[in-house]
């Protein structure tokens, strides 16, 4: 699946450099030389990471083909995606959220609704589900998620009396 690792920023000195706003938890996986990553523009709609390296913080790229300031200075915005194995950290128990939207939400076997989103809060994230009675917004923790379910896109959770009132 393609999912956005990335968004490319200004350029950095003058031989084509860029700087990148992270959008993924493995960076140093998928800034590899000779990964190939997809745009959202159709010139170019795709390009190959040339070279890599974090700086003060900040991953720094290079682009085949991009070689000067002037030429990284228009892939300024460009959002940068990759395919990535949804299967990837699932040892874990991790999941990437795409894979959670769209899932049906099960309460002692009654569907909540549909996952619309999830929200990242500092505490802990909330899914969003939007059924027939509005939004509802449900802790991604422990104690509530039962169970997640790949291969029929459900989630079982288990909530406390008067979380649904």
């Amino acid at each position: 699946m393609e999912l956005v690792v990335a968004r490319i920023g200004r350029p950095h000195g003058v031989k084509g450099e860029v700087t990148v706003q992270v959008r993924t938890d493995s960076p140093e996986v998928r800034f590899t030389v000779g990964k190939r990553l997809t745009t959202d523009r159709e010139n170019p709609s795709e390009l190959v990471i040339a070279s890599s390296r974090l700086h003060a913080g900040t991953w720094l790229l290079t682009f085949q083909g991009i070689v000067d300031r002037n030429q990284a200075e228009e892939l300024r915005g460009v959002m940068l995606s990759a395919d990535i194995d949804l299967e990837e950290g699932s040892e874990d128990g991790s999941f990437h959220v795409a894979e959670l939207i769209g899932s049906q939400v099960i309460h002692r076997g009654a569907s909540l609704g549909f996952v619309d989103e999830v929200l990242s809060l500092p505490g802990q994230d909330l899914l969003s589900i939007t059924s027939a009675d509005g939004e509802r917004l449900i802790p991604m923790v422990k104690e509530f998620i039962l169970e997640i379910n790949r291969s029929t896109k459900t989630i079982t959770v288990e909530l406390p009396e008067g979380m649904l009132d």
